[in-house]
C-alpha cells in the first residue's frame, strides 16, 4: 500500500507505541487520526510532520472498551476524512494480578480493551475498507502473550488471544483485499514499562534479551509501517523483542 494520502486511524495514539506509529505514518504523507480515552493535544511533532506532507491529524475521544464508542470513533474519522485506510489498535493497558488474585474486574476489562475492542473497531472499519478496494488493520499483541508473564495472568491471556483473532480475521477479509496482522513487542521503553524496577530493568537486559537492550517506540512503529505498506502480508503475527521469546534459559 502507497501511504501517501491514506487515511490512517490509532488508537491509544496519545503516547508510546502509538504516538510513534501516528508520527511514522505521517511521515509517509497520510492523513492520521488519534483516538483515546481523554482529550489530549496533539504532539508537536506529529502535528509538524504531518503539515510539512500538507496532511490533517485529528483527535477523536474513544473509550474503545465500549462497543458504541469504537462504532462511533470509526463514523467520526470517515465522516471528516471522507475515508479510512489503515487501522492500528494500540490502545491497551496493564491488568495486574496472577491467576489466583487477578479481581473480576480486571479480568473483565482486559477484555474489553484488549480483545473485545478489536472486534467492534474491525467490525465497523471493514465495510468502509472494503467499499474502498482494501486495507489494513494492525493488532498491537505482546510477547507476554506468547510466554505468559507472572504477576500478570489476564494480561498475557489477552495478548496471547490476538495473534489467533489476527489470522482468523485475516483469512475472514481476505477475499476483500483487507489484511489483517498482529504485532507482538517485548521490553519497549514506553510510560507502560515506567513501573518496572531499576533491578527488573538491568535483568532484562542483562539476562532475557539476547540482544541486551530495551526496544525504543520507533523500532516498533518501523515494523508496523512496513507491515501496512507491504500487500503480500496478512495473517501474521510478528514479535519485536531483541530475541527475547526465542530465549530459552
Amino acid at each position: 500500500m502507497n501511504l501517501e494520502g491514506k487515511v490512517c486511524l490509532v488508537t491509544g495514539g496519545s503516547s508510546g507505541i502509538g504516538a510513534a506509529t501516528a508520527l511514522a505514518l505521517a511521515g509517509k504523507g497520510t492523513h492520521v487520526a488519534v483516538a483515546a480515552r481523554r482529550p489530549l493535544p496533539l504532539p508537536a511533532d506529529l502535528l509538524a510532520a504531518v503539515s510539512a506532507h500538507g496532511m490533517r491529524a485529528s483527535f477523536v475521544k474513544a473509550d474503545v472498551a465500549d462497543p458504541a464508542a469504537c462504532r462511533k470513533c470509526v463514523d467520526e474519522v470517515v465522516s471528516e476524512f471522507g475515508a479510512l485506510d489503515v487501522l492500528i489498535h494500540s490502545a491497551g493497558g496493564p491488568a495486574p494480578g496472577g491467576f489466583y488474585t487477578v479481581t473480576e474486574e480486571s479480568w473483565m476489562n482486559a477484555f474489553a480493551v484488549h480483545v473485545h475492542s478489536a472486534f467492534w473497531l474491525a467490525r465497523a472499519v471493514a465495510p468502509q475498507m472494503a467499499k474502498q478496494d482494501g486495507g489494513a488493520i494492525i493488532l498491537l499483541g505482546s510477547a507476554a502473550g506468547m510466554r505468559g508473564c507472572l504477576g500478570a495472568f489476564a494480561y498475557g491471556v489477552v495478548k496471547g488471544a490476538l495473534p489467533h483473532f489476527a489470522r482468523v480475521l485475516g483469512r475472514e477479509l481476505a477475499d476483500q483485499n483487507i489484511r489483517v496482522n498482529c504485532v507482538s513487542p517485548g521490553v519497549i521503553r514506553t510510560p507502560f514499562h515506567d513501573a518496572m524496577s531499576p533491578e527488573q530493568a538491568k535483568n532484562n537486559v542483562e539476562n532475557r534479551i539476547p540482544l541486551h537492550r530495551e526496544g525504543k517506540p520507533e523500532d516498533v512503529a518501523a515494523l508496523i509501517t512496513t507491515l501496512v505498506e507491504n500487500d503480500f502480508i496478512t495473517g501474521e503475527n510478528m514479535v519485536i523483542d531483541g530475541g527475547m521469546t526465542m530465549r530459552i534459559v
